[in-house]
């Protein structure tokens, strides 16, 4: 009997483990002051003429990236949350066009990744005033037959 019981509580706390993994990250937030939201539409629409920033992980860039997207990863350490603690976390903010006025537009994995949203974030605080942050990012782009290398 003690036995069953240890295996039964063993697969218990196993199974709320797993749970607990694969619980998805929360969705960023729907807008953001300071930057404008834009659609996969829209950045279709300005291809070539904006700078498309992808902020994933360098791996992920060299996968699969919008074809022409700079890659400055963003690393993350902070909670995902509106209220991040950015100091934890990394972005190389001079990689970023020097012209404050100039449109950058920031991208990752999606409305569950907090990177774009980051980055977006830190650029509007450091003094960007046209920042565009695909929130739908590169999924939506591929889904919908865009161009990726």
């Amino acid at each position: 009997m003690r036995k069953l019981t240890v295996v039964l509580l063993s697969l218990i706390i196993v199974l709320l483990f797993s749970i607990t993994a694969m619980a998805e990250k929360p969705l960023t937030p729907e807008s953001l002051m300071g930057a404008e939201v834009v659609s996969t539409e829209w950045v279709k629409s300005n291809f070539g003429k904006v700078g498309i920033y992808d902020v994933r992980k360098k791996a992920e860039y060299v996968e699969a990236r919008i074809k022409g997207a700079t890659s400055i990863p963003y690393k993350e350490k902070s909670a995902k949350s509106a209220d991040f603690d950015s100091s934890v976390d990394k972005l190389d903010i001079s990689k970023f066009p020097s012209d404050k006025k100039a449109v950058i537009v920031v991208h990752c994995n999606g409305p569950r990744c907090w990177k774009s949203y980051k980055a977006a974030v830190l650029l509007v605080r450091a003094g960007y005033k046209n920042v565009k942050w695909y929130r739908e990012g590169i999924p939506d782009w591929k889904a919908k037959g865009n161009p990726v290398e």
